[in-house]
This record gives C-alpha cells, sequence and structure tokens, in this order.
C-alpha cells in the first residue's frame, strides 16, 4: 500500500516513514509545501492529512487533485499514535 503524509512535523519524517514500513506500506512525507507538490505525491492508496501543522494552500491542492480512487483520512494531531490509529484502520 502506498500512503502520502502531508503536514507534521520535521523532525517525525523519519518515524512516520518507519512506522509505515512495520505496516509493510511506502510511504513520502511532505511537512512543508514544496514546487509542484500535485506531480510529487502521484496516485497513493492513502493519502494522510495532518491537518493541524499544514497551510490552508498545502490542503486544498491536496483535495482537490480529483483523485477518486484514493482515500483521504484527516487528523488534527500529528502523532504517531495517531498515524498509528490511521494505519490500523486501512493498512491491517
Amino acid at each position: 500500500m502506498s500512503i502520502v503524509i502531508l503536514g507534521g512535523n520535521e523532525c517525525m519524517e523519519r518515524r512516520y516513514k518507519d512506522l509505515c514500513s512495520e505496516y509493510k506500506c511506502s510511504a513520502k512525507v511532505f511537512t512543508k509545501p514544496s514546487g509542484n507538490l500535485k506531480s510529487k505525491i502521484g496516485n497513493p492508496d492513502l493519502m494522510v492529512l495532518f491537518t493541524g501543522t499544514m497551510s490552508h494552500k498545502m490542503v486544498h491542492a491536496a483535495v482537490t487533485d480529483g483523485r477518486s480512487e484514493t482515500v483521504i483520512e484527516r487528523s488534527h494531531s500529528s502523532s504517531l499514535s495517531a498515524l498509528r490509529g490511521i494505519l490500523d484502520k486501512y493498512a491491517s
């Protein structure tokens, strides 16, 4: 399963990826807005939006792209336990 994580804390990027690999998922993490984000996201199976730590512009770019088969999960908290709960729901 491929996962894209938008938002979160920069210092937690490695931990997000490690947790996803425990669930046998490949992950891309974007904590800051970067140029041409839409093309970098690709077509993941699951998109996690940590809305408490990301800009409205990033949320808008991710949600309005028109990916009908991508599941979008929003979480205000950007903690590992929040991500673990999301992965339990979708990747187990």
